[in-house]
């Protein structure tokens, strides 16, 4: 389709139209990475910067997202994350036939400040194991968590989650065979610089805060984590 250049539409306007009903046709399919600038520009006889707005435009309705050095591409389905009683990333994924992974990142044995204290229900100082893991989909990473487990309780808990790859399975290891989530806080706010390199998205794209506190059977406090969600994929459900 060429461009109507005495239509006095916008030839941005026009390409981010043409773009749009491309994408809504099939041509390009959730997460294919569309041409670079040059080859749009060089498709359209425009210069780079009439493709870059036009980008832009399809970026900030979510028809696209554009990852820094990679390029531009079809933004993807959004995956609902269910947030219930029992709350599994497995499980989630399984249920939706996503195949979607969570990896062990780091571990570190630190000591409790007074918040972190209040959040696990520990005396300030008591030692504490915190365990990182991501979730990535082909690639893709859709967030990364901060795991923290009361240290006496829990002593050794980051080689089981290194080993086992699993907060569940590693878990079970210190004699927890079911846990329940007590309370998740759900923030919205924009990402530091490292946030958005970490995770593969623009800094004017804001991302989901979660706090989770989770509970063993007998409502003992066993993990408080704080996940940091990419919210053009994901968005959480509450289920009663």
């Amino acid at each position: 389709m060429e461009l109507s250049r005495k239509s006095g539409v916008d030839l941005w306007t026009q390409i981010r139209t043409i773009l749009e009903r491309e994408i809504a046709g099939g041509v390009y399919q959730p997460g294919e990475r569309l041409p670079t600038e040059n080859e749009l520009a060089a498709r359209f006889s425009v210069n780079r910067h009439t493709v870059r707005r036009a980008l832009g435009a399809l970026e900030q309705d979510g028809v696209v997202r554009t990852e820094k050095g990679r390029g531009s591409f079809v933004q993807e389905q959004v995956i609902p994350y269910a947030v219930g009683k029992r709350t599994r990333f497995s499980e989630n994924m399984g249920r939706l036939s996503i195949p979607a992974a969570m990896t062990f990142v780091s571990g570190l044995g630190l000591r409790a400040d007074e918040e972190l204290a209040a959040k696990l229900g520990i005396s300030v100082g008591q030692p504490v194991e915190l365990v990182e893991t991501v979730s990535e989909l082909e690639g893709r990473r859709l967030s990364f968590t901060r795991h923290h487990f009361p240290g006496e309780r829990f002593a050794g808990i980051i080689g089981a989650c290194r080993e086992t790859g699993s907060i569940t399975k590693a878990l079970a290891r210190f004699g927890v065979k079911d846990y329940f989530r007590k309370r998740t806080i759900v923030t919205a706010r924009m990402p530091t610089a490292d946030e958005a390199r970490f995770l593969g998205q623009p800094r004017t794209k804001p991302l989901l805060v979660t706090e989770n506190t989770n509970v063993d059977e007998a409502g003992r406090i066993i993990e408080y984590g704080v996940g940091r969600i990419a919210s053009d994929l994901m968005q959480i459900v509450f289920e009663p």
